[in-house]
């Protein structure tokens, strides 16, 4: 995975002053290393029988609609409140400064379904542990793993993830 670290550009003080923003554009405008990526992932489930690949908005529809395609499994989504034009379950949680929400149709998982979780980043944890909740208060199915492009471990938001495994391709 070096090849595609080394790819992760950082940009400081975006969105705002003191953040070092981990930029994963390059890694996916490289055909061959998005390739070997999406590739690592589907040898890791491919075994598993995943139903359905569930991805967290929005960066993680991009490697959560590949490795479905990749596993043969459905995809479904996660997304910010308003986006999805079905009737949806939500998910409100804490950020540093506010709350946010978070919303899937009611009808994206049945009941005894193997799922993995996907995006790009695991930082805080805050939008997977809500994504989680949401997923385990209303579908009766089975979390296989939540699956990160990279992790930044310093900001321990694996904790918040502690009742499922976690596997991050990359970690800073």
């Amino acid at each position: 995975m070096e090849d595609v670290k080394a790819l992760i550009r950082d940009i400081p003080d975006f969105p705002k002053p003191g953040i070092v923003f981990k930029d994963i554009t390059p890694v996916l405008s490289n055909g061959q290393v998005f390739q070997k990526l999406i590739d690592r992932l589907k040898d890791r489930f491919q075994n598993q029988k995943i139903d359905v690949v569930l991805g967290i908005e929005a960066r993680g529809f991009i490697f959560g609609a590949s490795l479905a395609y990749a596993l043969g499994a459905g995809f479904a989504i996660v997304r910010k409140p308003g986006k999805l034009p079905y009737k949806t379950f939500k998910e409100s949680y804490e950020l540093e400064y506010g709350t946010d929400t978070i919303e899937i149709h009611q009808d994206a998982l049945i009941e005894g379904q193997k799922i993995i979780l996907i995006d790009d980043v695991l930082a805080t944890g805050g939008t997977a542990a809500a994504t989680i909740n949401l997923v385990k208060n209303n579908f009766q199915v089975n979390i296989v793993e939540a699956v990160f492009l990279l992790e930044l471990g310093f900001l321990n938001g694996k904790k918040k993830l502690s009742d499922i495994d976690v596997f991050s391709l990359i970690q800073y």
